[in-house]
């Protein structure tokens, strides 16, 4: 199985990912990893990427994704997945893949992001990424008011039995 854990910078998928795959046995990667140098500097410089910047990257989420499904490894993806043709390209196999969204308020969010030091994101792009999002209809939804421990429970409580 791979879940991917989708929202906006600064909603917790890689703190409360790496949660969720250590409590499940799961490998865990993060997608921001996988983006190329040049989107990396347009969001250091506050710009907010396209779809144009966007597609290369997913393309290289969907390689991962493929990848564990092909080699039977179960893993937690972080991944913001802002539209539902991102998420669908994402989706090569929906019996073996399930979506979180890590849903939280504008205001909230910016705390975060305003306590956040050493990632590449420029909180200045929040507006933007809420902007893009189109909330999924097909996926676990979890509120990140509460702590990342609790957030992670809620998340293997939806999975279910399956995990």
């Amino acid at each position: 199985m791979v879940i991917i854990l989708i929202g906006v910078a600064g909603s917790g998928k890689t703190t409360v990912g790496r949660i969720v795959a250590a409590r499940l046995g799961y490998e865990f990667h993060d997608a921001d990893d996988l983006h190329p140098a040049q989107n990396r500097d347009k969001m250091r410089r506050g710009v907010a990427l396209d779809d144009d910047d966007r597609w290369p990257w997913l393309h290289a989420v969907r390689a991962l994704v493929q990848q564990c499904l092909d080699q039977k490894r179960s893993a937690v993806i972080a991944c913001s997945a802002l539209k539902q043709v991102y998420r669908d390209l994402l989706l090569v196999d929906p019996t073996a893949i399930k979506l979180v969204y890590l849903k939280g308020s504008p205001a909230l969010i910016a705390q975060r992001l305003a306590r956040r030091a050493g990632h590449f994101f420029d909180r200045r792009l929040l507006q933007s990424q809420f902007d893009t999002l189109e909330e999924p209809a097909n996926a676990i939804v979890v509120d990140i008011e509460e702590p990342p421990e609790k957030i992670a429970d809620a998340i293997v409580a939806g999975l279910g039995p399956q995990t």
